[in-house]
Protein backbone atom coordinates (compact mmCIF):
# COMPACT_ATOMS: atom_id res chain seq x y z
CA UNK A 1 0.00 0.00 0.00
CA UNK A 2 1.45 3.34 -1.03
CA UNK A 3 -0.53 5.51 1.33
CA UNK A 4 -3.53 5.70 3.57
CA UNK A 5 -5.94 8.55 2.82
CA UNK A 6 -8.21 8.78 5.89
CA UNK A 7 -9.45 12.37 5.48
CA UNK A 8 -11.36 14.40 2.95
CA UNK A 9 -10.90 18.14 2.54
CA UNK A 10 -13.76 19.16 4.82
CA UNK A 11 -13.46 16.58 7.60
CA UNK A 12 -10.76 18.34 9.63
CA UNK A 13 -10.17 22.01 8.76
CA UNK A 14 -6.58 21.97 10.00
CA UNK A 15 -5.78 19.38 7.36
CA UNK A 16 -7.17 21.38 4.45
CA UNK A 17 -3.67 22.72 3.66
CA UNK A 18 -2.72 19.17 2.67
CA UNK A 19 -5.03 19.52 -0.33
CA UNK A 20 -3.39 22.71 -1.58
CA UNK A 21 -1.60 22.14 -4.91
CA UNK A 22 1.57 23.73 -3.55
CA UNK A 23 3.11 25.01 -0.32
CA UNK A 24 5.88 27.52 0.19
CA UNK A 25 8.69 27.82 2.75
CA UNK A 26 11.90 29.78 3.22
CA UNK A 27 15.05 27.76 3.87
CA UNK A 28 18.75 28.48 3.33
CA UNK A 29 17.94 32.02 2.16
CA UNK A 30 15.81 30.66 -0.64
CA UNK A 31 12.12 30.28 -1.38
CA UNK A 32 11.19 26.60 -1.49
CA UNK A 33 7.90 25.93 -3.29
CA UNK A 34 6.74 22.32 -3.33
CA UNK A 35 4.02 20.74 -5.43
CA UNK A 36 1.59 18.48 -3.52
CA UNK A 37 -0.79 15.86 -4.94
CA UNK A 38 -3.01 14.47 -2.18
CA UNK A 39 -5.74 13.28 -4.53
CA UNK A 40 -3.39 11.06 -6.54
CA UNK A 41 -0.82 9.91 -3.96
CA UNK A 42 -2.32 10.66 -0.54
CA UNK A 43 0.00 10.99 2.45
CA UNK A 44 3.09 10.36 0.31
CA UNK A 45 2.63 13.60 -1.62
CA UNK A 46 2.01 16.30 0.98
CA UNK A 47 4.32 18.16 3.34
CA UNK A 48 3.96 17.03 6.95
CA UNK A 49 5.10 19.05 9.97
CA UNK A 50 7.90 16.60 10.72
CA UNK A 51 9.64 17.51 7.44
CA UNK A 52 9.33 21.22 8.21
CA UNK A 53 10.78 20.78 11.70
CA UNK A 54 13.61 18.62 10.35
CA UNK A 55 14.42 21.33 7.82
CA UNK A 56 14.45 23.95 10.58
CA UNK A 57 16.73 21.77 12.71
CA UNK A 58 19.22 21.34 9.87
CA UNK A 59 19.18 25.07 9.21
CA UNK A 60 20.17 25.71 12.84
CA UNK A 61 23.57 24.25 11.97
CA UNK A 62 23.56 21.52 14.62
CA UNK A 63 24.82 19.10 11.97
CA UNK A 64 27.57 19.79 9.42
CA UNK A 65 26.09 19.14 5.98
CA UNK A 66 28.41 20.88 3.53
CA UNK A 67 30.15 18.29 1.40
CA UNK A 68 28.48 15.38 3.22
CA UNK A 69 26.82 12.42 1.52
CA UNK A 70 23.17 12.31 2.64
CA UNK A 71 20.17 10.17 1.80
CA UNK A 72 16.49 10.83 2.57
CA UNK A 73 14.17 7.86 3.05
CA UNK A 74 10.45 8.00 2.33
CA UNK A 75 10.93 11.52 1.04
CA UNK A 76 7.41 12.22 -0.25
CA UNK A 77 7.66 15.79 -1.57
CA UNK A 78 11.39 15.83 -0.80
CA UNK A 79 11.50 18.82 1.56
CA UNK A 80 14.15 17.50 3.97
CA UNK A 81 16.44 16.32 1.18
CA UNK A 82 16.05 19.59 -0.71
CA UNK A 83 16.94 21.60 2.40
CA UNK A 84 19.99 19.40 3.01
CA UNK A 85 21.10 20.00 -0.57
CA UNK A 86 20.61 23.76 -0.26
CA UNK A 87 22.81 23.59 2.84
CA UNK A 88 25.60 21.98 0.84
CA UNK A 89 25.10 18.21 1.08
CA UNK A 90 25.27 15.73 -1.80
CA UNK A 91 21.85 14.14 -1.45
CA UNK A 92 20.09 11.04 -2.71
CA UNK A 93 16.34 11.56 -2.27
CA UNK A 94 14.35 8.33 -2.25
CA UNK A 95 10.81 7.00 -2.11
CA UNK A 96 8.73 4.33 -3.79
CA UNK A 97 8.15 4.44 -7.54
CA UNK A 98 4.75 6.25 -7.54
CA UNK A 99 6.38 9.30 -5.89
CA UNK A 100 9.23 9.64 -8.40
CA UNK A 101 7.58 12.06 -10.82
CA UNK A 102 6.56 14.47 -8.07
CA UNK A 103 9.97 14.23 -6.38
CA UNK A 104 11.86 14.96 -9.58
CA UNK A 105 9.65 17.97 -10.31
CA UNK A 106 10.18 19.41 -6.83
CA UNK A 107 13.96 18.95 -7.07
CA UNK A 108 14.01 20.55 -10.52
CA UNK A 109 11.98 23.51 -9.27
CA UNK A 110 13.92 24.17 -6.07
CA UNK A 111 17.58 23.23 -6.57
CA UNK A 112 19.64 25.90 -8.37
CA UNK A 113 21.04 24.81 -11.73
CA UNK A 114 24.63 24.80 -10.46
CA UNK A 115 23.64 22.39 -7.65
CA UNK A 116 21.44 20.01 -9.64
CA UNK A 117 24.34 17.60 -10.07
CA UNK A 118 24.58 17.16 -6.30
CA UNK A 119 21.04 15.75 -6.03
CA UNK A 120 19.87 12.32 -7.18
CA UNK A 121 16.26 11.13 -7.07
CA UNK A 122 16.08 7.35 -6.76
CA UNK A 123 13.41 4.70 -6.25
CA UNK A 124 13.85 2.77 -3.02
CA UNK A 125 11.43 0.36 -1.42
CA UNK A 126 12.78 -0.34 2.05
CA UNK A 127 14.55 -3.66 2.37
CA UNK A 128 14.61 -4.28 -1.40
CA UNK A 129 17.43 -3.78 -3.88
CA UNK A 130 19.72 -2.41 -1.21
CA UNK A 131 22.77 -3.55 -3.16
CA UNK A 132 22.15 -0.55 -5.44
CA UNK A 133 23.13 1.72 -2.55
CA UNK A 134 26.64 1.64 -1.04
CA UNK A 135 26.76 -0.21 2.28
CA UNK A 136 27.67 2.27 4.99
CA UNK A 137 28.10 4.90 2.30
CA UNK A 138 26.30 7.85 3.83
CA UNK A 139 27.29 10.48 6.37
CA UNK A 140 23.68 11.47 7.06
CA UNK A 141 20.37 9.61 6.79
CA UNK A 142 17.17 11.67 6.97
CA UNK A 143 13.63 10.50 7.66
CA UNK A 144 10.59 12.71 8.31
CA UNK A 145 7.39 11.06 9.52
CA UNK A 146 8.38 7.65 8.16
CA UNK A 147 7.60 5.73 11.38
CA UNK A 148 3.88 5.07 11.14
CA UNK A 149 3.16 1.59 9.75
CA UNK A 150 4.41 -1.21 11.97
CA UNK A 151 4.50 -3.72 9.11
CA UNK A 152 7.25 -1.62 7.48
CA UNK A 153 9.49 -1.50 10.57
CA UNK A 154 11.63 -4.60 9.86
CA UNK A 155 12.35 -3.44 6.29
CA UNK A 156 13.11 0.10 7.47
CA UNK A 157 15.53 -1.23 10.08
CA UNK A 158 17.29 -3.41 7.49
CA UNK A 159 17.62 -0.36 5.27
CA UNK A 160 19.07 1.80 8.04
CA UNK A 161 21.48 -0.99 8.95
CA UNK A 162 22.67 -1.32 5.35
CA UNK A 163 23.12 2.39 4.69
CA UNK A 164 24.85 3.21 8.00
CA UNK A 165 28.42 2.97 9.16
CA UNK A 166 29.77 3.91 12.57
CA UNK A 167 30.21 7.49 11.39
CA UNK A 168 26.67 7.92 10.01
CA UNK A 169 24.23 10.27 11.71
CA UNK A 170 20.58 9.23 11.39
CA UNK A 171 18.00 11.97 11.98
CA UNK A 172 14.38 10.89 12.36
CA UNK A 173 11.66 13.51 12.83
CA UNK A 174 8.31 12.18 13.99
CA UNK A 175 5.30 12.56 16.20
CA UNK A 176 4.85 9.93 18.89
CA UNK A 177 1.22 9.04 18.27
CA UNK A 178 0.93 5.40 19.26
CA UNK A 179 2.63 2.66 21.25
CA UNK A 180 3.99 1.29 17.98
CA UNK A 181 6.04 4.47 17.49
CA UNK A 182 7.75 3.86 20.83
CA UNK A 183 8.18 0.21 19.87
CA UNK A 184 10.06 1.23 16.73
CA UNK A 185 12.49 3.31 18.77
CA UNK A 186 13.04 0.32 21.04
CA UNK A 187 13.73 -1.86 17.98
CA UNK A 188 16.14 0.76 16.63
CA UNK A 189 18.05 0.78 19.93
CA UNK A 190 19.00 -2.86 19.43
CA UNK A 191 21.51 -1.83 16.78
CA UNK A 192 21.85 1.92 17.25
CA UNK A 193 22.35 4.43 20.02
CA UNK A 194 19.33 6.74 20.04
CA UNK A 195 18.84 10.13 21.68
CA UNK A 196 16.25 12.85 21.38
CA UNK A 197 17.98 16.04 20.24
CA UNK A 198 15.07 18.40 19.56
CA UNK A 199 11.39 18.84 20.36
CA UNK A 200 9.14 21.38 18.65
CA UNK A 201 6.17 21.77 21.00
CA UNK A 202 3.93 23.78 18.70
CA UNK A 203 3.96 21.06 16.06
CA UNK A 204 4.53 18.21 18.57
CA UNK A 205 7.47 16.87 16.58
CA UNK A 206 10.46 15.05 18.08
CA UNK A 207 13.83 14.66 16.37
CA UNK A 208 15.90 11.62 17.28
CA UNK A 209 19.56 11.16 16.41
CA UNK A 210 20.78 7.60 16.00
CA UNK A 211 24.22 6.11 15.39
CA UNK A 212 25.08 2.53 14.53
CA UNK A 213 26.63 0.56 17.36
CA UNK A 214 30.14 -0.68 16.56
CA UNK A 215 30.81 -4.38 16.55
CA UNK A 216 33.71 -5.91 18.48
CA UNK A 217 35.65 -6.22 15.22
CA UNK A 218 35.26 -2.47 14.56
CA UNK A 219 36.38 -1.40 18.05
Amino acid sequence: MMALVPYDRSSIPALSKLHDPSVEFHFANRRVRLTQDWNRLGVAAVVWDAAVVLGMYMELGQLELRGKAAIELGAGTGLAGIVAALLGARVTITDREPAMELLRANVQDNIPPDQQGAVTVSELTWGEGLERYPAGGYDVILGADIVYMSETFPALLRTLEHLSSGRTVVLLACRIRYDRDVAFLDMLRQGFTVEEVHYEAQRDVHIYKAAKRQTRQEL
